[in-house]
């Protein structure tokens, strides 16, 4: 599983460079402000504190937390694989479909991986003593499930929960991190990279109770002296988060009735995240016409319970989303 699709492979197909492509796979904060980071030369030259006290401080006090419960990773992925190669517990339970890389992670700890198909079986049982992994909001429609029905079924056959928590920063819902001293055995996944426009800069985080995140065995030097720099300033721009929030519910409705008004596809599902996921039969003659206008958009027939006729589209400025509906129109007019 990639992150959203591999823009430097068309942009090699089609000849350009990466940069002329209208990448609507990646679901990266559209709001993307000219950072004000004055890079301190002496972080040029030494290595990031190893604890990240400084760091861990501010994420704390966004996030409602102790110091004592963050562990930081060089993006959510190194998380997820650490956390699940910390873990002693053989099976895993997968609300998929879900991001491919907790799969990966849970085959190369040698975990036994049962899947349970959300959209349609989210009651199924549960084993006890299982690990179980949910993505809220979910991957790749961006739905949010009120969880707490199933949360005390969880703890009731004793499991192990991990939640990513990843995309609940682009509308106000609800977290579990208020559970961490509640449940021992809650891990929450989050990434920094997705909200805060930094996709370049793999910043990742695992929050739980201070003994589990002891027992985690975290690399030393993982995030570098300019991530750290970078995401303490943007924790701190309330601005920012504002911008970012306003700006999403508009460009989420704009994007939301172009694809409705196109009349290309069948379903649409309603997102809480940053991008939409459609239906349509003509779904890959679609991809392929997009592509031809630089345009780029995601297939997810890698997804579990997903197939080929499903796309996604992140939110992009109004000028993308302009240039996508005008292919769209071209696209209706190519039809026989």
């Amino acid at each position: 599983m990639k992150h959203g699709a591999n823009i430097y492979k068309y942009a090699e197909q089609l000849g350009c460079n990466s940069d002329e492509i209208i990448d609507f796979s990646s679901n990266i904060n559209l709001y993307r402000p000219q950072t004000a980071l004055h890079v301190n030369n002496a972080a040029l030259t030494k290595y990031a504190d190893s604890s990240y006290k400084e760091l861990k401080t501010v994420i704390a006090k966004k996030y409602a937390l102790k110091k004592s419960q963050i562990a930081l990773y060089n993006g959510a992925t190194a998380a997820i694989y650490a956390l699940l190669d910390s873990l002693k517990q053989k099976k895993v339970t997968l609300y998929a479909p879900l991001y491919g890389e907790y799969e990966k992670a849970a085959l190369q700890s040698k975990k036994d991986i049962y899947k349970i198909n959300r959209i349609e079986n989210i009651d199924n049982e549960v084993s006890k003593n299982s690990i179980i992994i949910f993505v809220n909001p979910s991957t790749p429609e961006g739905s949010f499930y009120e969880l707490e029905a199933l949360f005390t079924q969880w703890k009731k056959k004793k499991c192990t929960i991990i939640l990513d928590e990843s995309f609940l920063e682009f509308e106000k819902h609800p977290s579990f991190r208020n559970m961490i001293e509640k449940y021992k055995k809650l891990y929450i996944i989050q990434s920094f990279s997705k909200f805060y426009s930094c996709a370049g800069l793999r910043i990742g985080a695992v929050f739980s109770n201070k003994k589990n995140i002891k027992k985690l065995k975290a690399p030393l030097w993982n995030i570098s002296s300019l991530d750290v720099e970078f995401l303490q300033e943007r924790l701190g721009d309330e601005a920012f988060v504002e911008k970012s929030l306003e700006l999403h519910t508009i460009q989420k409705q704009e994007l939301l009735n172009i694809l409705k008004n196109s009349g290309l596809f069948e379903q649409i599902v309603h997102s809480d995240a940053n991008f939409i996921l459609a239906q349509s039969s003509k779904a890959q003659e679609i991809f392929t016409h997009l592509l031809e206008y630089k345009i780029l958009v995601r297939t997810c027939q890698s997804f579990d319970y997903l197939d080929e006729n499903w796309l996604r589209f992140a939110l992009k400025d109004t000028d993308s989303h302009k240039q996508l509906q005008e292919a769209f129109t071209t696209f209706l007019g190519d039809l026989p």
